[in-house]
């Protein structure tokens, strides 16, 4: 993909890739865009895929998807489809370097071997409820677990055997053996395995034991290459965790975690869990629903991938949280749509239009833009006739003093045809407006009067005859409130 702009994208991440590349710690970056494949991609996944490829474009260098398959229970064939499709649709494409988390489930089984032999991880048979009373508060340290203390050998003979599915679901976790001191509540001896017997989309009933993410990711950095492993914000607190993994198994690499602010928009959620209890409520028609932010919904909608990557080059990388306004969303699709979309006229709540000095039976054929944007798009010809179809908003019998559309009296233009001076309407009995008569001025072809005379009002229409049914929906705002999450 070109660059989309003249002016090379400069943050505070792209400095860092710079003086990377400069002073030769890499030769070559490699990002990574890592969803879950437990719902649809929606717009701030879009950031993040843009940052995650768009660098590795930039400075030459390559990017991965990988899907982090570490939670069979929520996750399905149907969402890595739908991932798949939506970054093609946004215009990457990573090509043979796609990877799934399942793809390395035995190598992560060896690295918490290697920490159990050093005895930097241990079984432990505690709760989740029970751990969280053991873990503490970040004022106050914690105390360990009966587990902690267990021996090397007890605890390789218990891993290997949660693995073989001696035990029940949630009967033994594998933690992480770091500091119950720690002010940083992740560093409290993390869970970093846990038996969970469900059928994996890939790997079916192989596995009843699976990684946790924050083991999970950075082991899969660290296999794949990866150089840069570019994260929002809320996981700014989890890079110890992420560092100290790394530092205590023999993984090939040892990639970097860089934090960025996550994309929030007004009159909407970002949440993967508030969007699935939308669709599964049924308040919404599906993932796709033109409402939502999901990029299916957004293309449904009639947004473009280039207006995506283009509001998210503007929105910008920093540090800092933030709320951008959906309506910077809605000019990118406007700004792009104007620049390259094909006009065509339609009416959506139409009255009739009658040219009562028009030739009964005649046809004009006139010529209209097809975009003035784009000289390239050229013209096309549209039929007119005696009966037209305009807005109904297009008239109003009394009109007021700043209203320059059609009423008695008033002459405006047809868009690429001629001028019409409206002479009266017709009504039905419960007083609505049936049909709208006007003249035409036969000099006036193409929207233009001979003796210059100027015409503030120009209104679109289609030919009555010609004219063709079409489903049209309006879509507005998913909440009527501003900060939905509040």
């Amino acid at each position: 993909m070109e660059n989309e702009t003249d002016t090379p994208a400069s943050d505070f991440i792209r400095d860092i890739i710079r003086e990377d590349l400069a002073t030769g710690k890499h030769a070559q970056i490699v990002t990574r865009f890592p969803p879950e494949p437990n719902g649809y991609l929606h717009i701030g996944h879009a950031k993040a895929i843009c940052l995650d490829f768009g660098v590795a474009e930039e400075f030459g260098g390559t990017y991965h998807l990988r899907f982090d398959d570490t939670n069979p229970a929520a996750e399905d064939v149907e969402y890595v489809e739908a991932i798949r499709e939506d970054i093609k649709w946004l215009g990457f494409d990573p090509g043979e370097h796609e990877f799934f988390a399942s793809d390395y489930f035995e190598r992560m089984y060896d690295y918490a071997v290697e920490l159990i032999e050093q005895g930097l991880a241990y079984v432990c048979a505690l709760t989740p409820d029970e751990f969280k009373e053991y873990r503490g508060v970040p004022t106050r340290p914690g105390k360990a677990s009966p587990g902690r203390e267990r021996s090397v050998e007890e605890n390789l003979d218990l891993f290997v055997r949660m693995r073989a599915g001696e035990f029940p679901d949630g009967s033994y976790v594998l933690r992480a053996r770091i500091d119950m001191s720690s002010p940083n509540l992740h560093l409290r001896d993390p869970a970093i395995y846990r038996i969970k017997r469900a059928t994996h989309h890939r790997t079916g009933d192989a596995w009843c034991l699976y990684p946790m993410y924050d083991f999970a990711h950075c082991i899969e950095d660290a296999i794949e290459g990866i150089t840069h492993s570019l994260c929002t914000l809320e996981f700014e607190v989890h890079r110890p965790l992420y560092d100290w993994i790394l530092a205590h198994v023999s993984v090939p690499t040892r990639p970097r975690q860089i934090e960025f602010s996550r994309l929030n928009l007004t009159y909407t959620v970002m949440s993967k869990r508030k969007l699935l209890e939308l669709v599964e409520g049924g308040e919404v028609s599906g993932w796709d629903d033109p409402r939502l932010p999901t990029l299916a919904g957004l293309r449904r909608r009639g947004y473009t991938g280039a207006s995506i990557r283009s509001f998210c080059r503007k929105v910008g990388i920093t540090k800092v949280d933030g709320v951008s306004d959906v309506a910077r969303l809605e000019f990118e699709i406007k700004d792009e749509l104007n620049r390259v979309a094909p006009r065509r006229m339609a009416i959506l709540n139409p009255v009739k239009l009658v040219i009562d000095n028009w030739p009964a039976g005649k046809v004009d054929e006139l010529e209209a833009i097809n975009n003035p944007e784009d000289e390239s798009a050229g013209s096309r010809m549209v039929p007119f006739g005696r009966e037209l179809y305009v807005e109904r908003e297009d008239f109003m019998e009394a009109p007021t003093r700043k209203f320059h559309r059609l009423g008695p009296g008033r002459e405006v233009r047809l868009r690429y045809g001629y001028l019409v001076t409206c002479t009266g309407c017709d009504k039905n009995e419960a007083g609505e407006v049936v049909a709208i008569h006007c003249d035409y001025d036969p000099a006036t072809r193409g929207g233009t009067a001979p003796d210059g005379r100027r015409v503030k009002g120009t209104i679109h229409w289609v030919s009555a005859e010609h004219a063709a049914a079409a489903d049209v929906r309006l879509y507005d705002r998913l909440f009527g409130v501003e900060c939905p999450d509040e």
